[in-house]
């Protein structure tokens, strides 16, 4: 591997070292209070489990797909859709009453939360369109390709 795969490899673990190890591990270990987080969204515990597992799928089978190359960028797309979905779920910034009223309120703290979401998202997408200028016509073509950033062609 070169030293930009090097690099590479070391910016792609930072963009899921939130996802795997940490929160994998902490829903894992913690699943009831994960469940009870989730049922915060949705009232009945097998749907709120369910989704627990979701989150879980994503969070280990979907950065495994980043940092290796292996169908990265339909991961990183998968990524970038939960990363959205769970700040609109779960950071409602909007739902608390004191976003105008109180700087120090739940509402700002949320809607930064909401933010850094979507913002690791957004970094997530970089890898689905590429940075070379390439955009998504090679994502949509073969959406399951790896985009081989480690420099390794078949």
């Amino acid at each position: 591997m070169t030293g930009a795969g090097v690099v590479e490899l070391i910016v792609r673990y930072g963009l899921v070292l939130l996802f795997l190890p940490f929160s994998a591990l902490d829903k894992m270990f913690g699943f009831e209070h994960a469940v009870r987080q989730a049922q915060q969204v949705a009232k009945p515990r097998p749907i709120a489990a369910a989704m627990i597992f979701a989150g879980l799928f994503v969070e280990i089978v979907c950065t495994l797909g980043v940092v290796s190359g292996l169908a990265d960028r339909a991961c990183a797309f998968v990524i970038a859709g939960y990363c959205a979905l769970t700040a609109l779920l779960y950071k409602p910034f909007w739902a608390q009453g004191d976003f105008w009223s109180d700087p120090d309120g739940k509402g700002r703290s949320l809607l930064w939360d909401f933010l850094k979401n979507l913002s690791l998202g957004a970094g997530f997408l970089l890898i689905v369109v590429g940075t070379d200028g390439s955009g998504l016509r090679p994502f949509l073509a073969h959406p399951f390709a790896s985009s081989h950033p480690y420099g390794a062609q078949p």
